[in-house]
C-alpha cells in the first residue's frame, strides 16, 4: 500500500491545520501540518512532502490533538495510493500553542468541553498572550471574561486542569504504546495518583479500570522493567484468570481450572522471551499466597474470588432471613381473592394456577417459573390482586423493556430494579439497603433469570424482614449476564417455595413460536408454519436454510429489509430485532450492524467517532450501567439527534424507550453500540414484534438449546431462523444446563438448616 522513500527519519515542527481523522481507541491519526521550517528543507533530497497548499499529512498514533496545536513529529515518508505522500510518524508530541489566532483555534476545536468559537475568542481577547498562563494557574480568572459566567468558569477551569492530567497520562501511555482513550479511564478511577500507578502498579490497570485487559497491563510492566517472574505479575495473572471464569457467569472455579488457565495466560509472552522456567510452581504458589491475603476463598465448588464470596454469602443470609419466618401467618381468603379475580377478567383460572398463587400466599418467598404459553402472566395480575388487597406491593425486573412490558401486561406500574432501589449517582450507590429499607411489604419479579448476584443482593437487603418476595421467570432460558445463577439456584436449593407452570393453554398452543420453544425444550426441532399469505403474522415460525455464512448473511439482511415488511407490513427499522449468538465473524453483531444501518438508515445525519457513524434515526443500545444518568446495560433506544461538527452540545442524544433523552458526550460514546442486530444474551428480558435469528457453524462454540430457546421466544408475532442444517441440529441437540459453578443454593441449604443438610421445601420442582 505504501513505499518509504528513505530509511532517514524526518522531524517536522508545525501547527495543526485541521483534524482530517482521529480515533481515540487506537490513538491512530491523520493531520494536517503546516511546517515551521520552509519548503525547501522538507522537500530535500526528493522527499516532496509539502502538498500545494502548504500543509503535511502525519499519520500515526499520537495524543488527541486540535487544529491550533503545535507538534513535533519524528518519522519517515510514505506515499499513499489514494492519498500521495505522507509523513507515517513513530513519534508524536504536541504542545499548546502560542499566538492570539492559534489560541483561538486551539481553544475552539473541542479539546475543552464547555468552550466553543465565540466563548474562545471572548476569552483569548480578554486574557491575550497570557491565555494559558491564566488556565494553568489562575482558572479561577475565566470568571472575568465578560458574558462567561461564574458557573459555566468554574466548569471550564475543571476541565482544563482535568484535561492538562489527561493529556500528561496520553503522553506516558503513548511511550508505552497504550491506546490513547485509557487515558481518560485512568485518570477518572485514580485522579492525580494515575501516573504513578501506571509506572508502579500497572496490573491494578487489569483488575480496576474498564478496557484494561491483563495483556495491556503486561505490555506496560514489561516496558516498566517488571520481570516475567515477578510475584506481582503470577498473582495478578490468577486473579485475571479467575475474572475470565467470573464474566463468564462462575461464582466459583476449582483450583487446577484456575490454575491451568491462569498458566496459559502467563505463558504468552512476546516474540523473543521465553516462559519463566517453573511458572507451574509459581501459579500455585500464587495462589496460596491470593489465600493467605484473603483475596481468595476456599468453598467446596472451588476457589471464590474474595468480593463475590462476600456477595453471594451475604445474598444467602439475607434470603435466609426472609425464608427462617416460617411461621409468618398465611395470607387469608386466598380463595375469594382468586374468585373476585376470575369473576373481573371472565375466566377460570387453572388448577395449576391456583396452587401457584396459594403458594405465593403461604410463602414469604416463592417461585413462579414456566415457559411461553403456560399462564404466567395472569398468575402476576391475579398475584397483583391476591396481595394487593392489604399490602403494599411493588412491581419490578431488571430492564427497562421488561419492566413497560409487566406494565403493559398488568396494567399496574412497574419498574426496573435499579430505579426501584434508588441509585444515587454520585455514590454509585443504592439508597435503599438494610439501614433504609423500601416503604413496601411485596415485591414481585419479573424475568428473576435475568438478575444475577449483584442485583439480587442489592434487592433482598433492601427489603423489610416483614416482606414477602416472588420471583416469576422462565429458569429454562438463558441465565444473567452477570455471574451467578439466580433463579436456578434459589429452586435448586430445595428450600424455597416454587411452582412450575408446564400446560400450554389452547389458544397459545396454536402460536408456532410457542410449539417450536416447547419442541426446542424437548430436544425436537421446531415445526415452520406453512407458507402463508397472511397479512397479519400471529406466533408464526419460518426455517431458511442456508450453509455460508456470507449467504446466511446476505438472507438475513434481505428478509429484514425486504420480505417481512413487503410480505407483513412491518417497520424494519423499529419492529424487527435481528438475534445472534456471537459480536464476530459474517453473521455477528459488527458486521451486521454496519449492513443494516447502510441499508436501512443510510442517509441520516451523522457523528462518526472510532469508526462509527452514529446516525438519526439508527437503533442502539447502552453497554454498561450508568448510574449517574441512569441508564443500564442493554437499554435500547434511538438516536434523536447528533452534533455539527462545528457546533457546542452533546454528541448524540438519544430516546430510550421510556421516553427520557439521553445525551452522550464524545468520551461516552464508548458506551453505546448499534443494535439493530444484537447478541442473543442481550436481548434476554426483551420482546419484539419479528425476530430474526441466524445460526452458522462459526457458531459452534455457542450453539445450545437454552440459547436457541431463548432467542424465539423474544418474538412475540413472527420468527425467521436463517441458519445452516448442522447448527439448528446441534443447537437442538446441545442440551447443555447451565454450566455455572456457584455456590447459593448450598449456602441456602446450610443456612437453613445446618445441621441437617437440605430439606426441601414441599411441592419445589
Amino acid at each position: 500500500m505504501t513505499s518509504a522513500a528513505s530509511d532517514d527519519a524526518i522531524v517536522l515542527e508545525g501547527t495543526i491545520e485541521r483534524v482530517t481523522y482521529g480515533d481515540e481507541v487506537t490513538g491512530f491519526h491523520v493531520v494536517r501540518v503546516r511546517p515551521d521550517a520552509p519548503r525547501a528543507r522538507l522537500d530535500l533530497a526528493g522527499a516532496r512532502l509539502v502538498s500545494p497548499d502548504g500543509l503535511v499529512t502525519v499519520v500515526g498514533k499520537m495524543p488527541n490533538v486540535g487544529p491550533g496545536e503545535r507538534v513535533r513529529a519524528v518519522g519517515v515518508r510514505e506515499v499513499d495510493p489514494r492519498h500521495g505522500a505522507q509523513l507515517r510518524a513513530s513519534i508524536v508530541t504536541s504542545s499548546p500553542p502560542t499566538g492570539a489566532a492559534g489560541l483561538r483555534r486551539y481553544l475552539a476545536s473541542g479539546a475543552i468541553k464547555g468552550i466553543g468559537g465565540k466563548t474562545a475568542e471572548r476569552i483569548v481577547e480578554h486574557f491575550g498572550a497570557a491565555t494559558l498562563e491564566v488556565l494553568d494557574h489562575a482558572p479561577e480568572r475565566l470568571a472575568e471574561v465578560p458574558r462567561l459566567g461564574g458557573a459555566r468558569a468554574r466548569k471550564i477551569a475543571a476541565e482544563w486542569r482535568n484535561q492538562r492530567v489527561v493529556r500528561e497520562l496520553m503522553l506516558v501511555l503513548a511511550s508505552l504504546d497504550i491506546p490513547q482513550a485509557l487515558a481518560g479511564r485512568i485518570r477518572a478511577r485514580y485522579g492525580d495518583d494515575a501516573i504513578e500507578v501506571v509506572r508502579r502498579s500497572p496490573y491494578r490497570l487489569a483488575l480496576e479500570v474498564s478496557g484494561v485487559g491483563f495483556k495491556t497491563a503486561d505490555v506496560i510492566a514489561r516496558k516498566a522493567g517488571v520481570a516475567l517472574d515477578d510475584p506481582q505479575r503470577v498473582q495478578a495473572g490468577v486473579l485475571h484468570a479467575i475474572a475470565t471464569f467470573t464474566d463468564e457467569g462462575h461464582t466459583a472455579s476449582p483450583r487446577a481450572l484456575l490454575a491451568d488457565r491462569a498458566h496459559t495466560l502467563l505463558a504468552e509472552v512476546r516474540e523473543g522471551q521465553a516462559a519463566p522456567v517453573g511458572l507451574a510452581a509459581a501459579v500455585e504458589a500464587a495462589i496460596d499466597a491470593l489465600l493467605a491475603a484473603r483475596l481468595l476463598v476456599e468453598a467446596p465448588e472451588g476457589l471464590v474470588h474474595a468480593p463475590l464470596d462476600a456477595e453471594e454469602a451475604a445474598l444467602a443470609q439475607r434470603l435466609v432471613a426472609l425464608l427462617a419466618d416460617r411461621d409468618r401467618a398465611p395470607l387469608d381468603g386466598v380463595d375469594e381473592a382468586i374468585g373476585a379475580f376470575e369473576a373481573a377478567v371472565s375466566m377460570r383460572l387453572a388448577p395449576a394456577q391456583r396452587d401457584a398463587l396459594t403458594l405465593v400466599a403461604d410463602n414469604p418467598v416463592a417461585v413462579v417459573t414456566g415457559g411461553p404459553g403456560v399462564g404466567k402472566t395472569t398468575v402476576v395480575r391475579a398475584m397483583l390482586a391476591l396481595l394487593g388487597r392489604g399490602l403494599r406491593v411493588a412491581l419490578a425486573a431488571p430492564t427497562g423493556r421488561a419492566a413497560k412490558r409487566m406494565s403493559a401486561a398488568t396494567g399496574s406500574e412497574a419498574t426496573t430494579i435499579h430505579r426501584l432501589l434508588a441509585i444515587d449517582p454520585r455514590t454509585r450507590r443504592f439508597r435503599h439497603d438494610e439501614a433504609t429499607p423500601l416503604d413496601l411489604d411485596a415485591v414481585i419479579v419479573d424475568e428473576s433469570s435475568m438478575v444475577d448476584v449483584f442485583l439480587a443482593h442489592a434487592l433482598v437487603r433492601a427489603l423489610p424482614r416483614h416482606a414477602r418476595l416472588v420471583l416469576v421467570g422462565d429458569v429454562d432460558q438463558l441465565p444473567s449476564v452477570g455471574p451467578g445463577a439466580f433463579l436456578r439456584d434459589v429452586i435448586a436449593s430445595g428450600v424455597v417455595a416454587a411452582a412450575r407452570l408446564v400446560d400450554v393453554f389452547r389458544q397459545a398452543a396454536s402460536s408456532k413460536i410457542v410449539a417450536g420453544a416447547h419442541a426446542i425444550l424437548h430436544g425436537e426441532l421446531p415445526e415452520p408454519s406453512e407458507p402463508s399469505r397472511a397479512k397479519a403474522p400471529a406466533g408464526e415460525l419460518f426455517v431458511i436454510e442456508r450453509g455460508e455464512p456470507d449467504e446466511a448473511a446476505r438472507t438475513i439482511v434481505e428478509v429484514v429489509e425486504r420480505r417481512l415488511p413487503r410480505a407483513f407490513g412491518l417497520d424494519p427499522r423499529r419492529d424487527v430485532q435481528v438475534l445472534v449468538p456471537m459480536v464476530r465473524g459474517a453473521v455477528g453483531t459488527r458486521a451486521l450492524n454496519l449492513e443494516l444501518q447502510a441499508r436501512l438508515n443510510p442517509d441520516g445525519l451523522a457523528f462518526v467517532r472510532g469508526g462509527t457513524s452514529y446516525r438519526v434515526g439508527d437503533r442502539v443500545m447502552q453497554t454498561r450501567n450508568d448510574y449517574e444518568r441512569e441508564v443500564f446495560n442493554g437499554d435500547v433506544g434511538e438516536v434523536a439527534s447528533v452534533r455539527a461538527e462545528e457546533a457546542e452540545g452533546p454528541a448524540v442524544e438519544v430516546r430510550l424507550e421510556d421516553g427520557r433523552l439521553v445525551a452522550y458526550d464524545d468520551d461516552e460514546l464508548d458506551e453505546l453500540v448499534l443494535a439493530y442486530a444484537c447478541t442473543v444474551h442481550k436481548s434476554q428480558g426483551s420482546e419484539y414484534p419479528a425476530v430474526v435469528i441466524g445460526l452458522v457453524n462459526q457458531h459452534y462454540m455457542m450453539l445450545a438449546r437454552k440459547l436457541l430457546y431463548t432467542a424465539v421466544t423474544r418474538g412475540r408475532k413472527l420468527v425467521v431462523i436463517v441458519a445452516s442444517r448442522w447448527a439448528l441440529r446441534e443447537a437442538v441437540r446441545d442440551a447443555r444446563g447451565e454450566e455455572r459453578r456457584t455456590t447459593l443454593a448450598r449456602r441456602l441449604r446450610e443456612g437453613l438448616f445446618p445441621a441437617r443438610g437440605a430439606m426441601p421445601y414441599p411441592g419445589t420442582p
